[in-house]
């Protein structure tokens, strides 16, 4: 059974149903869940052959709305998904420089059913690597950039580099906004979504990669979707481009491999259809 979906069991059975209620709105758990993934996955560092090193402090922002309603739940849902973060840190292999800890935090210019994530590698104050499957236990750290390097190297590892590495892991790299209501694109003149089940997501880079794999910008949980499926170009005009994948794309009632979109073009993936959204202003 995969991490994501052992999360989302053993999130059921809390507080007899309590966070069943609290996330019926647009901001699911198991989507932060896949968030935290893929911060692991985008900042993880090599220091050598046998360790990888991935972030352990994260901070979830959310809007006002969703903040008030999930704060007093805060610190059970940060530890499970802390847990999750360290049972698919040891499916990966990964290691931390010190304890695991997510945070809720309020963010005012984010609209309901949005949320960022921004995360950390903190190390332990005894400057000790925590191996991934270690327990998440409170310790004093040294505060280190959101997105940035470790600031001290696991015992025996080799000199951290002083700029970021090629390709690969991305320490440094700026967290990406999930879901509606993100800023305008570049100019401010035109915004770009998509709506996956009634569910909005915002096309916030000049390219959106969709598909069944947690590396996807957005996950689709569809056997008949591949894991890197396809994927979305914004400009003028915006295009869609399969990549490769098992079942092929269909835009606006035609098979493609590649095809041009307008404001309401249908897309359907698997057994998906995804609505692609543009809008000036």
């Amino acid at each position: 059974m995969g991490v994501l979906k052992k999360f989302e069991q053993r999130l059921e059975g809390l507080v007899n149903g309590t966070f069943a209620k609290v996330f019926k709105s647009e901001v699911q758990p198991v989507e932060i869940a896949g968030a935290l993934q893929r911060e692991c996955d985008n900042n993880a560092t090599i220091w050598n052959r046998d360790r990888t090193v991935v972030p352990n402090d994260f901070i979830v922002e959310l809007s006002t709305p969703d903040y008030e309603r999930l704060s007093p739940y805060s610190g059970q849902l940060g530890d499970e998904l802390a847990g999750m973060v360290r049972d698919y840190a040891k499916q990966q292999r990964y290691t931390f420089m010190g304890p695991i800890k997510v945070n809720l935090e309020k963010a005012d210019d984010l609209d309901t059913g949005l949320y960022r994530v921004r995360s950390r590698t903190l190390a332990s104050s005894t400057n000790q690597q925590a191996p991934a499957g270690a327990p998440a236990s409170p310790a004093a750290g040294r505060p280190g950039g959101y997105g940035y390097p470790p600031t001290a190297a696991p015992a025996g590892a080799p000199p951290m580099p002083a700029t970021p590495p090629p390709g690969g892991g991305r320490p440094g790299s700026a967290p990406y906004l999930q879901r509606a209501g993100a800023a305008p694109a570049a100019g401010g003149r035109t915004r770009y979504w998509i709506e996956i089940n009634g569910t909005r997501h915002q096309i916030s880079r000049p390219t959106l990669v969709l598909g069944r794999s947690t590396e996807a910008d957005v996950r689709i949980d569809d056997p008949g979707v591949s894991r890197r499926h396809c994927e979305i170009r914004t400009g003028t005009p915006s295009t869609i481009q399969d990549l490769g994948s098992t079942n092929g794309i269909v835009v606006d009632g035609q098979h493609t491999t590649r095809a041009t979109l307008r404001d309401g073009s249908r897309i359907v993936v698997g057994s998906t259809t995804i609505i692609y959204r543009q809008a000036e202003g």
